[in-house]
């Protein structure tokens, strides 16, 4: 049965986060909790998908006329916390926290009507073309281009990291509309384009467990109407910052250094490791470093929560959650040595813990999402006023 349509900020915090706890333990398959794959593809956790949209749960930032439950920022990070701690898979999340939310925005009223209950049924499945070969991190860079044709531009050019687009059937995509503009961040406009389109290409990037999270994505002369654009024609770079902005704490949040802490311990314990005083010294270190993560995250948290902007000394969480994953899942393999293997998960008591798929795991966030030197440049230029 589904929830009724309510007003979910007007509840008192912990009875909504038991709320919302028991309805994940309800309606969140078991055999999906604590996935091995860490974006796992739609088909695969589409009753999840599914289980969320009927009950109004799916976009939890989107007004609720949309289809969204429009929580403030406290009941988001509500929501966010129990979703990590229970294990609940991610989803398919383009859609609702990229495309969505740029419509909101930014889209015309025949867009958001389109658009938005597509999405949440899971008719359109979204992925995110921002990244080229050579501008990544420099995004601004990029070249990918669309030239005006009567009512229809003409994309040529290629993307690459494009997670899971072997998966989604629409893309949001950056392209340069402006190639004379004086400064690289003009120019740059925002196109919905449909992956099925003629001298569309999508080539999938294998990674270590020969896994495809990563794809290619060509564009040969397609073609796509005027009314796919959002917004304002060579003002894509003030959208994709705007959307962007929003995703900035979550990188930060310490959900993946609190799990993969725990399953240190459990291995650590089963394995004799706390015998050894160096690896307690270390512990105890990564142990304060997890608490102080937490209070870092909380403070930047209580700012959304009292309605205020997130300022650039913000990429201190990032930095700081991805290279504490990282020392995390290094005592991992410190611990089992050799046993760490692709895909074999290792007894430690009666728990079965994937050392080496955690460490791979914990390659990854500290690239994506902007790279930690690229943080690095923000910190100094914009908080410490570093000459360039």
């Amino acid at each position: 049965m589904a929830v009724q349509q309510r007003d979910w900020n007007a509840m008192p915090d912990e009875e909504f986060r038991r709320f919302f706890r028991n309805w994940l333990i309800e309606n969140c398959p078991q055999e999906l909790l604590f996935m091995r794959k860490q974006r796992p593809h739609y088909e695969e956790v589409k009753v999840f998908y599914h289980n969320l949209a009927r009950d109004g749960f799916l976009a939890p930032l989107w007004p609720q006329e949309y289809g969204g439950m429009a929580l403030n920022p406290t009941k988001h990070m509500i929501y966010v916390e129990e979703w990590a701690r229970l294990g609940c898979p991610r989803i398919p999340d383009h859609g609702i926290g990229l495309t969505g939310p740029l419509l909101l925005h930014y889209g015309t009223e025949e867009q958001k009507q389109y658009f938005l209950p597509k999405i949440i049924s899971g008719e359109h499945v979204w992925c995110q073309g921002y990244s080229e070969p050579g501008s990544g991190s420099d995004l601004a860079s990029m070249r990918t281009s669309a030239v005006r044709d009567g009512d229809d531009y003409v994309i040529n050019g290629q993307k690459i990291w494009t997670t899971l687009a072997h998966c989604a059937n629409w893309i949001l995509l950056l392209v340069r509309t402006d190639k004379e503009a004086k400064k690289p961040q003009q120019g740059i406009s925002v196109l919905l384009v449909p992956l099925e389109l003629p001298g569309v290409t999508v080539r999938p990037i294998p990674n270590l467990r020969q896994e495809a999270d990563f794809c290619e994505v060509f564009f040969d002369n397609v073609r796509v109407p005027v009314s796919a654009l959002v917004g304002e024609e060579n003002q894509g770079w003030t959208l994709a910052k705007a959307v962007l902005g929003h995703e900035r704490i979550f990188l930060g949040a310490p959900t993946r250094p609190e799990y993969a802490l725990s399953r240190l311990q459990v291995l650590a314990e089963a394995r004799g490791a706390f015998n050894d005083p160096a690896f307690v010294s270390r512990f105890a270190k990564l142990r304060l470093d997890v608490y102080d993560l937490g209070s870092a995250f909380e403070r930047f948290a209580k700012v959304l929560r009292d309605g205020g902007e997130l300022g650039p000394d913000v990429s201190v969480l990032k930095l700081f959650n991805t290279e504490l994953y990282q020392r995390i899942t290094e005592e991992m393999l410190a611990i089992v040595g050799e046993e760490a293997r692709f895909n074999d998960d290792l007894e430690a008591g009666d728990t079965m813990i994937d050392a080496m798929n955690l460490y791979l795991d914990s390659r990854a966030p500290a690239i994506f999402g902007g790279s930690n030197e690229i943080q690095r440049n923000i910190m100094a230029k914009a908080v410490l006023r570093l000459p360039g």
